[in-house]
């Protein structure tokens, strides 16, 4: 009776290839997972818009609405809602895209389980980070800029935007540690939980966008600053 009580995390599965999905599903199951599955984009977003969960698990390819289509949606109403993207597209640009387009983490077919679990159980925890971090600091002002870590809305001088949950995870992180070195390492290890030449590229993608939201002369950064072989570094008093 006690375990009853206990809510499990819960997960949607997009994914029309049923043999794959039928195996993830039951592996997800067995890792005390509770499990829906949708077969198409369409099925997912009915889903989605009836159902809470803590993360999604989306295909790119499928019927009705593609990844992207849906990941999109998702964002609009629940913008810290995890994503990890699963595709056939292996190079290196689908992969840096799918991640930029909206995805928390990215993983190409055929995959390993195990390193797929690691990685849930990575998102997961990092979702609960950000959680009671915000509740400390929902929003954070430096020179013309205000972050909105709960619904992610910014203002940079006349400029209103909305982050994406990576983007802001890594914000987020960067003004935590406000003032010391985090190298791209540590980035990769605390935001991303993954390790790759593939995600280091796209660290620096994600600082780059992130200065041309915050800074004036994104090409001479004032807040977020380059150190020299060891990283980036945030600073929000200007000299």
């Amino acid at each position: 009776m006690e375990n009853d009580s206990i809510r499990k995390e819960k997960i949607l599965l997009v994914e029309d290839e049923e043999t794959l999905a039928i195996g993830l599903e039951y592996n997800l199951t067995d890792e005390g997972y509770a499990v829906d599955w949708a077969r198409d984009g369409r099925q997912a977003l009915v889903l989605f818009n009836t159902n809470e969960y803590d993360l999604i698990i989306l295909d790119i390819m499928l019927p009705y609405y593609n990844g992207f289509e849906i990941a999109q949606q998702v964002r609009a109403k629940y913008p810290q809602m995890p994503i990890l993207m699963l595709t056939a597209r292996t190079s290196v640009e689908d992969k840096v895209r799918g991640l930029e387009l909206g995805a928390d983490d990215y993983m190409t077919k055929p995959f390993h389980l195990q390193e797929l679990l690691l990685r849930i159980k990575g998102m997961l925890k990092r979702k609960l980070w950000y959680k009671s971090s915000t509740e400390s600091q929902p929003v954070f002002r430096f020179g013309n800029n205000e972050i909105n870590f709960e619904n992610l809305h910014c203002k940079s001088s006349d400029k209103e935007f909305v982050l994406t949950q990576r983007e802001a995870m890594v914000m987020k992180y960067l003004l935590e540690k406000k003032g010391k070195i985090v190298s791209r390492k540590e980035l990769l290890e605390n935001v991303w939980h993954i390790t790759s030449e593939v995600e280091t590229r796209t660290v620096d993608n994600f600082i780059s966008r992130l200065r041309k939201y915050f800074e004036e002369d994104p090409q001479s950064p004032v807040y977020i600053k380059s150190i020299r072989s060891a990283g980036y570094s945030f600073e929000d008093k200007i000299d």
